[in-house]
């Protein structure tokens, strides 16, 4: 299977080597069972730390949208070290360099690449680029909601969703003051025009990215392909 790891810089935690290492333990798993796998990584915490004194010091949107690049970068150069020789050596720019690295079958590791384009969003474009038969998104929620269950404590969470309706609802989720999405709504759109199979979970435990490659068990949200009869994403494996 070619898999695409979207990993939030908050699931990460760059702080702590032990769940950093934990993490590149499950990817280089993933690679000795045979599957091809890229990681695009988040800034998570630390980038909004950067992000809010920069803000302050008076820098404008697009400054702070390359300090989260930045710093998205850096967490990826983090995971890269925790990772075997079998990862490519620093982490790629654009989708040609991060394509070329998984032909090679090497591990390819992301950070942003634009300003105005997060992370979620650099995940489906190189899960479409690449082919790959399957995206995981590890948030720190576990799955997609109708609304944000930081928020609401009646927020219903998704068993699955086709990627039409994933569109609707993070667009609604969006509109929300102060509201957030595990998944934004570009990430959406292109998973949408890619039909690539996707699953959000919480990726706190590494584990369970494991756990939902090997068997497809999980209690995140399934998104379901138009072309998909049911979401077995595990089927791939037999």
């Amino acid at each position: 299977m070619k898999l695409v790891l979207s990993l939030g810089g908050s699931v990460l935690a760059p702080r702590d080597p032990e769940r950093v290492g934990a993490h590149a333990a499950v990817i280089e798993n993933l690679v000795e069972a045979g599957h091809t796998v890229g990681a695009v990584v988040g800034g998570g915490t630390v980038a909004r730390e950067y992000i809010h004194t920069a803000r302050e010091l008076g820098a404008n949107e697009i400054e702070l949208d390359q300090l989260g690049v930045d710093t998205t970068r850096l967490n990826a150069r983090l995971l890269i070290a925790a990772l075997s020789e079998r990862a490519a050596t620093r982490p790629a720019r654009d989708y040609e360099t991060a394509g070329a690295a998984l032909r090679r079958g090497e591990i390819a590791v992301m950070g942003g690449v634009a300003p105005g384009q997060t992370t979620d969003a650099v995940s489906a474009a190189l899960a479409e680029y690449a082919g790959a038969d399957l995206l995981v998104y590890a948030t720190s929620v576990p799955g997609v909601f109708d609304a944000d269950p930081a928020e609401n404590d009646g927020a219903h969470r998704y068993d699955e969703l086709s990627a039409t309706e994933l569109v609707d609802v993070i667009a609604d989720i969006e509109m929300t003051a102060g509201a957030s999405a595990p998944v934004d709504l570009l990430a959406a759109k292109i998973i949408e025009r890619s039909g690539v199979r996707t699953v959000v979970l919480d990726g706190t435990d590494p584990d369970r990215v494991a756990e939902v490659v090997e068997s497809g068990s999980h209690d995140g949200t399934d998104i379901i392909p138009a072309a998909a009869d049911e979401p077995t994403y595990w089927a791939m494996n037999d």
